[in-house]
Formats: C-alpha cells, sequence, structure tokens
C-alpha cells in the first residue's frame, strides 16, 4: 500500500479508501446507467445477440466513466486526484477536445 501511495501521490489510507470507494461506485453507477440507456433503446439480452449487445455496452461506458469519475471524485473531495486521471483517459479515448489545451 504504502508503494500505491507514493505513486499516487496520497498522504493517508483514508484518502486511499475514498479514492477506492470512488473507483467502485463509479464503475458500477457507468455500467449500469449505460444498461439503463441501452434498455430504453430497446438493446437488450433477449432481442440481441451477446456480441453486438456487449460491444454497445463497452461504447456507451467507455466515455462515461471519466466524467462520471471526475464528478465523484469532485463529490468525495479527491478532485486533485481524479480530474487528471480522467482528462488522461479521455484524452486517450480521442476525446481530449473537452479541455481547452493551455497555451505556453
Amino acid at each position: 500500500m504504502r508503494d500505491l501511495k507514493k505513486r499516487w501521490g496520497i498522504e493517508s489510507n483514508f484518502q486511499l479508501v475514498i479514492i477506492f470507494v470512488v473507483f467502485a461506485i463509479n464503475g458500477s453507477l457507468s455500467a449500469k446507467i449505460s444498461s439503463f440507456a441501452m434498455n430504453y433503446l430497446g438493446i437488450n439480452n433477449e432481442n440481441t445477440h451477446w456480441i453486438p449487445y456487449y460491444l454497445i455496452l463497452i461504447l456507451l461506458v467507455l466515455p462515461l466513466y471519466p466524467f462520471l469519475l471526475m464528478f465523484f471524485g469532485w463529490l468525495f473531495g479527491q478532485s486533485k486526484f481524479f480530474f487528471p486521471f480522467s482528462k488522461k483517459m479521455l484524452k486517450s479515448m480521442g476525446l481530449g477536445f473537452f479541455f481547452k489545451e493551455e497555451k505556453k
């Protein structure tokens, strides 16, 4: 745990627990929201083959995850940790246009 705290720049075990809770809430909620959206559109396991079903689910979860991560990170007071983490994820997905580039 000491190495993880050092790598992430975290000072306390409490902060580490909060970060783990945020990751847990965020992962579960992003999958649940995506599943709800698919059901709303009429895409479910009963009328869709499992391959396109899970491909669509992944395509919905991936961009939703970093935005929810920033929100819950802010909500739990850990935005200093989660904002750069989420920005890096979005930029790697090609969604970096959501953030203005800082001119040097």
